[in-house]
This record gives structure tokens, sequence and C-alpha cells, in this order.
């Protein structure tokens, strides 16, 4: 049996945040000792290892609870573990976008700055004025996040 610190310790997560996972439901309450102390088997240390690499590749806590729920029933098709990943698959390729439309703004930016004075810098002026990047979906005031 772990306690709380070890089991963070061993699946290279924060105690704070198995305690959320509990809470929220991800991982069963633990076992407590006589002295009320935390305490976790094998196949919790299993489950949040299994979590934190989900997390890790980025799948929201919701995909994740239905991807567990579904490991909880072997016996079923993986149909629905499938549509699950594809769906994080098109999520990141779409980020990856964003953040390629993203570099290409920053690198014109910076490909424009004359390095002279602040008063005429390129920077500062396409910053000022979304009407000067070239990005379609970043004209008209919308964050890079809120464009998803």
């Amino acid at each position: 049996m772990l306690t709380i610190g070890k089991l963070g310790e061993a699946a290279g997560v924060k105690v704070p945040t198995i305690r959320y996972y509990e809470q929220v439901g991800l991982l069963p309450p633990a076992e407590r000792s006589t002295g009320n102390q935390r305490l976790y088997g094998k196949a919790t240390l299993d489950r949040l290892r299994f979590i934190r690499h989900a997390r890790d590749l980025g799948f929201p806590l919701e995909a994740i609870r239905d991807i567990l729920s579904l490991s909880d029933q072997p016996e079923q098709s993986c149909a629905a573990a499938d549509a699950i990943a594809k769906e994080q698959l098109i999520a990141v390729r779409a980020r990856l976008a964003r953040l390629q439309a993203l570099e290409a703004e920053l690198e014109r930016m910076v490909a424009q700055c004359a390095h002279g004075t602040v008063a005429e810098c390129r920077v500062i002026e396409v910053l000022s004025n979304h009407a000067l990047c070239s990005h379609p979906d970043h004209t008209g005031g919308e964050t890079w996040e809120g464009a998803a």
C-alpha cells in the first residue's frame, strides 16, 4: 500500500491532483489507515498512470472518464474508445493548424521589423491593430485561443 505522497511520486503526479481526481470520481476513494492516512494499492497506481498518460496526450477529463468506463468492461467492442481517440486527434490537428498560423504571423511580424525605434516598431503596430494581421481568423479582435 502506498501513501498519497508515494503514489504521487510513483505516478509523477502532485498530491493535490490525486485529491482532485478522487473528488471528481476518476480515482476510487482511498482506503484509510487506522491513523486516517490515505492508502492506495497497485490498481489505483495503474489507473493514475493511465490518467496521467491520457492527460499528457491532451485528452480532456470527460474523455478520460469515458475511456476508463470502457476499460472497466473488457469484453466490450473498442469502437467507442477508437471514436474518442479519433475525436482527440481531430482536436490536436486543429490546434496544430492554429499554432502554425500563429507561427507564420509571428515570423511575418518579426521579418517586417526595421530595427528602428519603438515609435516605428512593426511588432507593436501589428499587435495594436488586428487589421494588420495576415491570418484571416485573427482579424476582428478574437484571441488565438478563442478562435478555436
